[in-house]
């Protein structure tokens, strides 16, 4: 699980995101609470900015109970098959942000298709140091997603 939070493994998953010509902003890690309106969902996931999109990626694959079960499939959808990973922020209709539980946020996002995606930002990233631009960078995404209140 520490391996989560670790700035240099974010930016090489948000990395493999990135469209063409658009640069990271600002990446932290974060959980997704709810996918579409009726799904919940309660996935790591790395969340990040750039000029033009939203990123939300899975921060590890799917893994196992124990290696002595590799035959059992994991029926789940992953947040990539059930609404993607990468939104322009052109197709984001409203984003409702809470305060939530430890100084967390939520934010419950709705795009214009009527897909919907809940996410929570930790007010912390992790022990250990692994993650220094966690506030800056949790910061600048919460500002970047208030634009679509109200």
């Amino acid at each position: 699980m520490a391996g989560i939070f670790d700035e240099a493994n974010m930016n090489r998953v948000l990395g493999d995101c990135l469209p063409e010509g658009e640069t990271l902003l600002a990446g932290i890690h974060g959980i997704t609470l709810q996918v579409n309106q009726k799904k919940t969902s309660y996935f790591d996931v790395y969340i990040g900015i750039t000029g033009r999109y939203l990123l939300v990626a899975e921060c590890e694959e799917r893994q196992y109970l124990t290696a002595a079960y590799p035959k059992i499939r994991d029926f789940r959808k992953t947040v990539a098959e059930d609404v993607g990973v990468c939104f322009p922020f052109e197709d984001i209709r409203h984003c409702e942000i809470k305060k939530a539980i430890m100084g967390a946020v939520n934010c419950s996002i709705t795009f214009r298709n009527g897909d919907f995606l809940r996410l929570q930002l930790p007010k912390r990233g992790g022990l250990g140091g692994g993650m220094p631009h966690h506030a800056e960078y949790r910061a600048a995404i919460i500002a970047r997603l208030e634009r679509f209140q109200g």
